[in-house]
């Protein structure tokens, strides 16, 4: 079997996707606006892989390196992703076996649950990248509960009962209830929106847009509560951030890259045009302040330090005509999302670049990576390191 080989993915074009950056890291044209939403790598079942086999054919991914236990993602958010969370690996085995006994098809829209896996996430931003993460702490919280009029009948909710109950109260509301407490609201930013007045840092900025975007038919979108529940993040270019079972959160603009476990396991509660089940949702969700912790690559591995097993990531930034020679000890994805290079493992040779961003590198060989100009990659494993 080759160390290397050239690896082609698997787009997504989900309705939030944006219609340029993917397509243009695919050489792809899109005459036809096509939301462009994510690129998969990796073996899921909805979603396989495929590699250049030593004869040129294209052959899945799990034939070539087995089913390998993360799956990893570039994304374009060009509109605001639903609020989700995902389960713990055990909750997720117990209720996937309970909608397999319902003979809930997989493929089914009303499925919650896709596989038996857990969905632990890294994401790294690729250029500025905003999102929902975790429930604010609670001087933050009862601060926004007391400046926002709209919110203010959650501030004695939230100091009886707690970030449950709070939730709850808002999750679990009728329609009616939700149209009533955020139409003023609504009316009152949306001019500032359509003004250009408003700030991405401030949450009225998303919320606007969420209005536009996901209230139809004279609904306003529960999930509009969240925006201001949850703590707003910025990510710079090359910081990075890890999503842990029962963290609720959101993407709302940017483009990343992302490795996760093996899984297609999300829970939604607003902010989408797909399923919501708000009551498997509020299953999972962690009723507790969430201080956000942005991540770097470590200066002298490159690596980010994440608190599971299921996978590692590694980004390098090799400069025009560098050499640099790496082992990996288990099957794993290099992408280059800029610049082009060079692999060379013994007499073969893929090169990553724009339209063949990626390979497949699999053990027991020395691989170099020569760069044709300076580059940005990032390794997707179960392990791996470089001397």
């Amino acid at each position: 079997m080759n160390a290397i080989g050239a690896l082609r993915g698997v787009v997504k074009h989900y309705d939030w996707g944006g219609r340029q950056f993917i397509a243009g890291l695919m050489s792809q044209t899109n005459a036809e606006e096509k939301p462009f939403a994510e690129y998969w790598m990796g073996t899921h079942p909805q979603g396989m892989s495929v590699v250049a086999g030593e004869s040129g054919e294209w052959v899945p991914l799990n034939q070539m390196a087995g089913e390998l236990s993360f799956l990893f993602k570039v994304l374009d958010v060009s509109s605001m992703l639903s609020i989700q969370v995902h389960p713990s690996k055990k909750a997720a085995q117990l209720e996937f076996e309970r909608e397999n006994q319902l003979g809930i098809a997989l493929d089914a829209p009303t499925r919650n649950y896709k596989d038996a896996n857990h969905k632990p996430e890294l994401m790294v931003a690729l250029s500025q990248f905003w999102l929902l993460h975790g429930f604010q702490e609670p001087t933050l919280l009862r601060r926004t509960l007391t400046d926002t009029t709209a919110l203010q009948f959650l501030l004695p909710v939230f100091e009886q009962g707690g970030y449950e109950a709070l939730y709850r109260k808002v999750m679990e509301m009728p329609q009616e209830e939700v149209d009533l407490r955020l139409r003023t609201h609504i009316d009152t930013i949306l001019p500032l929106y359509r003004q250009h007045r408003l700030s991405k840092d401030h949450p009225d900025f998303w919320a606007a847009r969420a209005a536009l975007e996901y209230s139809h038919e004279h609904k306003i979108d529960r999930g509009i509560f969240s925006i201001y529940l949850f703590n707003l993040v910025r990510l710079e270019p090359g910081e990075a951030i890890f999503q842990d079972a029962g963290v609720p959160h959101a993407y709302l603009e940017g483009q990343n890259v992302e490795i996760m476990a093996n899984s297609d396991n999300v829970l939604r509660g607003g902010l989408t045009t797909k399923h919501i089940d708000v009551g498997e949702l509020m299953k999972h969700v962690r009723f507790e302040p969430v201080i956000p912790q942005l991540l770097h690559a470590a200066a002298s591995t490159g690596s980010f330090d994440i608190p599971v097993e299921d996978f590692r990531l590694r980004q390098l930034s090799p400069v025009d005509g560098s050499l640099q020679t790496i082992q990996v000890e288990s099957p794993s994805v290099l992408l280059c999302v800029q610049g082009s290079v060079e692999l060379i493992a013994g007499k073969r040779t893929v090169h990553l670049k724009q339209g063949q961003p990626a390979a497949l590198l699999m053990p027991g060989q020395d691989i170099t990576i020569r760069a044709l100009s300076d580059a940005l990659l990032f390794c997707a494993a179960t392990g791996f390191h470089s001397r």
